[in-house]
Protein backbone atom coordinates (compact mmCIF):
# COMPACT_ATOMS: atom_id res chain seq x y z
CA UNK A 1 0.00 0.00 0.00
CA UNK A 2 2.71 2.58 0.93
CA UNK A 3 4.18 2.29 -2.74
CA UNK A 4 0.61 4.14 -4.22
CA UNK A 5 1.53 6.80 -1.69
CA UNK A 6 4.85 6.73 -3.44
CA UNK A 7 3.32 7.35 -7.01
CA UNK A 8 0.41 9.22 -5.55
CA UNK A 9 2.83 12.49 -3.99
CA UNK A 10 5.20 12.83 -7.71
CA UNK A 11 1.97 12.99 -9.63
CA UNK A 12 0.57 15.15 -7.23
CA UNK A 13 3.84 17.47 -7.31
CA UNK A 14 3.52 17.94 -11.26
CA UNK A 15 -0.29 17.69 -11.18
CA UNK A 16 -0.22 21.17 -8.53
CA UNK A 17 2.10 22.92 -11.32
CA UNK A 18 0.51 22.01 -14.40
CA UNK A 19 -3.00 23.62 -12.66
CA UNK A 20 -0.72 26.30 -11.33
CA UNK A 21 0.93 27.43 -14.75
CA UNK A 22 -2.56 26.98 -16.58
CA UNK A 23 -4.45 29.49 -13.88
CA UNK A 24 -1.99 31.84 -14.08
CA UNK A 25 -2.09 31.60 -18.01
CA UNK A 26 -5.79 32.63 -17.60
CA UNK A 27 -4.43 35.19 -16.13
CA UNK A 28 -2.26 36.36 -18.59
CA UNK A 29 0.58 35.21 -16.64
CA UNK A 30 3.23 32.87 -18.83
CA UNK A 31 4.90 31.06 -15.82
CA UNK A 32 6.61 28.41 -17.95
CA UNK A 33 10.49 29.85 -18.68
CA UNK A 34 12.42 26.48 -18.18
CA UNK A 35 15.20 26.44 -20.31
CA UNK A 36 15.09 29.68 -21.77
CA UNK A 37 17.79 31.30 -19.85
CA UNK A 38 19.96 28.49 -19.27
CA UNK A 39 19.39 25.72 -21.98
CA UNK A 40 21.48 23.03 -19.50
CA UNK A 41 18.31 22.75 -17.94
CA UNK A 42 17.10 20.38 -20.38
CA UNK A 43 19.50 17.92 -19.28
CA UNK A 44 16.94 17.08 -16.12
CA UNK A 45 14.37 15.91 -18.07
CA UNK A 46 15.99 12.77 -18.95
CA UNK A 47 17.30 11.87 -15.82
CA UNK A 48 13.67 12.79 -14.89
CA UNK A 49 11.87 10.79 -16.73
CA UNK A 50 14.11 7.84 -15.72
CA UNK A 51 13.25 8.67 -12.23
CA UNK A 52 9.33 8.65 -13.14
CA UNK A 53 10.50 5.39 -14.59
CA UNK A 54 11.72 4.01 -11.75
CA UNK A 55 8.82 4.63 -9.35
CA UNK A 56 5.85 3.86 -11.86
CA UNK A 57 8.02 0.07 -12.27
CA UNK A 58 8.26 -0.32 -8.70
CA UNK A 59 4.65 0.20 -8.09
CA UNK A 60 3.13 -1.63 -10.84
CA UNK A 61 6.57 -4.36 -10.96
CA UNK A 62 7.01 -3.41 -14.83
CA UNK A 63 10.40 -4.40 -15.84
CA UNK A 64 13.18 -2.56 -14.16
CA UNK A 65 16.96 -2.86 -13.43
CA UNK A 66 17.80 -6.09 -11.11
CA UNK A 67 19.03 -6.07 -7.66
CA UNK A 68 18.54 -2.41 -6.50
CA UNK A 69 16.91 -2.82 -3.44
CA UNK A 70 18.63 -2.32 -0.79
CA UNK A 71 16.54 -3.86 2.73
CA UNK A 72 12.57 -4.16 2.95
CA UNK A 73 10.97 -2.53 6.34
CA UNK A 74 7.23 -2.16 6.21
CA UNK A 75 7.78 0.22 9.50
CA UNK A 76 10.50 2.34 7.32
CA UNK A 77 8.45 2.54 4.51
CA UNK A 78 5.58 4.08 6.28
CA UNK A 79 8.24 6.57 7.25
CA UNK A 80 8.81 7.14 3.62
CA UNK A 81 4.61 7.71 3.19
CA UNK A 82 4.98 10.74 6.64
CA UNK A 83 7.85 12.09 4.62
CA UNK A 84 5.84 12.43 1.41
CA UNK A 85 2.87 13.45 3.35
CA UNK A 86 5.01 16.37 4.57
CA UNK A 87 7.37 16.99 1.20
CA UNK A 88 3.07 17.65 -0.52
CA UNK A 89 1.88 19.83 2.35
CA UNK A 90 5.06 22.26 1.90
CA UNK A 91 4.51 22.02 -1.56
CA UNK A 92 1.15 23.09 -1.31
CA UNK A 93 2.10 25.68 1.32
CA UNK A 94 4.65 26.53 -0.94
CA UNK A 95 2.45 26.78 -4.18
CA UNK A 96 -0.35 29.29 -2.09
CA UNK A 97 2.68 30.82 -0.65
CA UNK A 98 3.70 32.52 -4.06
CA UNK A 99 0.61 33.90 -5.19
CA UNK A 100 0.64 35.01 -8.94
CA UNK A 101 4.87 34.96 -8.66
CA UNK A 102 5.34 31.05 -9.32
CA UNK A 103 7.43 30.55 -12.16
CA UNK A 104 9.06 27.25 -13.66
CA UNK A 105 12.23 29.03 -14.61
CA UNK A 106 13.99 32.42 -13.93
CA UNK A 107 12.62 35.03 -15.12
CA UNK A 108 11.92 38.71 -14.36
CA UNK A 109 8.84 39.17 -12.06
CA UNK A 110 9.05 42.43 -9.97
CA UNK A 111 5.22 42.91 -10.17
CA UNK A 112 4.28 40.93 -7.11
CA UNK A 113 7.39 41.69 -5.58
CA UNK A 114 10.02 39.15 -3.45
CA UNK A 115 7.96 36.65 -1.22
CA UNK A 116 9.09 36.50 1.82
CA UNK A 117 6.00 35.25 3.91
CA UNK A 118 4.28 32.11 4.19
CA UNK A 119 6.54 29.14 4.09
CA UNK A 120 9.12 31.44 2.02
CA UNK A 121 9.78 33.13 5.85
CA UNK A 122 11.14 29.49 7.27
CA UNK A 123 13.40 28.76 4.07
CA UNK A 124 14.31 30.79 1.52
CA UNK A 125 13.81 27.68 -0.86
CA UNK A 126 10.93 26.00 0.49
CA UNK A 127 10.19 24.12 -3.27
CA UNK A 128 13.23 22.67 -2.96
CA UNK A 129 13.09 21.71 1.01
CA UNK A 130 10.07 19.83 -0.55
CA UNK A 131 11.60 18.06 -3.33
CA UNK A 132 14.11 16.46 -1.12
CA UNK A 133 11.76 15.68 1.34
CA UNK A 134 10.01 13.68 -1.00
CA UNK A 135 13.07 12.09 -2.73
CA UNK A 136 14.30 10.98 0.64
CA UNK A 137 10.43 9.74 1.22
CA UNK A 138 10.26 7.86 -1.97
CA UNK A 139 13.47 6.35 -1.40
CA UNK A 140 12.03 4.94 2.53
CA UNK A 141 9.43 3.63 0.27
CA UNK A 142 11.61 2.35 -2.52
CA UNK A 143 14.85 1.83 -0.73
CA UNK A 144 17.00 1.31 -3.90
CA UNK A 145 20.49 2.15 -4.76
CA UNK A 146 19.19 4.27 -7.71
CA UNK A 147 17.29 6.15 -5.55
CA UNK A 148 19.55 6.61 -3.07
CA UNK A 149 22.19 8.31 -6.00
CA UNK A 150 19.27 10.07 -7.22
CA UNK A 151 18.81 11.75 -3.46
CA UNK A 152 22.51 12.79 -3.82
CA UNK A 153 22.41 14.25 -7.57
CA UNK A 154 19.14 15.82 -6.66
CA UNK A 155 20.32 17.85 -3.95
CA UNK A 156 23.56 18.84 -5.56
CA UNK A 157 21.06 20.11 -8.84
CA UNK A 158 18.80 21.93 -6.56
CA UNK A 159 21.89 23.45 -4.76
CA UNK A 160 23.19 24.36 -8.59
CA UNK A 161 19.71 25.88 -9.25
CA UNK A 162 19.44 27.99 -5.89
CA UNK A 163 22.46 29.33 -6.44
CA UNK A 164 21.84 30.71 -9.97
CA UNK A 165 18.04 31.69 -8.55
CA UNK A 166 19.99 33.69 -5.89
CA UNK A 167 22.31 35.95 -8.26
CA UNK A 168 19.33 36.63 -10.02
CA UNK A 169 17.24 37.68 -7.46
CA UNK A 170 19.91 39.26 -5.89
CA UNK A 171 20.13 41.24 -9.04
CA UNK A 172 16.32 42.14 -9.39
CA UNK A 173 16.07 43.18 -5.18
CA UNK A 174 19.33 44.00 -4.47
CA UNK A 175 19.41 44.86 -0.27
CA UNK A 176 16.14 43.68 0.40
CA UNK A 177 17.14 39.74 -0.61
CA UNK A 178 20.70 40.68 1.16
CA UNK A 179 18.11 41.60 3.89
CA UNK A 180 16.31 38.59 3.52
CA UNK A 181 19.16 36.41 3.28
CA UNK A 182 19.84 37.24 6.66
CA UNK A 183 16.61 36.64 8.72
CA UNK A 184 15.84 34.06 6.80
CA UNK A 185 17.94 30.20 6.06
CA UNK A 186 19.03 28.74 2.47
CA UNK A 187 17.13 25.43 2.89
CA UNK A 188 15.98 24.94 6.81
Amino acid sequence: MQKYFGIITIVSFILLVQTRTLNLKKQGINALEFGKKDKKDFLILPFALFYFYIITANVFNLPTIKGQILFQQNIISWIGVAFCLIALLLFLWTMISFKKSFRVGLVENSEQGLITTGSFAISRNPIYVSFAIMLIGQFLIFPSWILMIYIFLGILTFNRQVLKEEKFLIEQYGDEFSKYCKKVRRYL
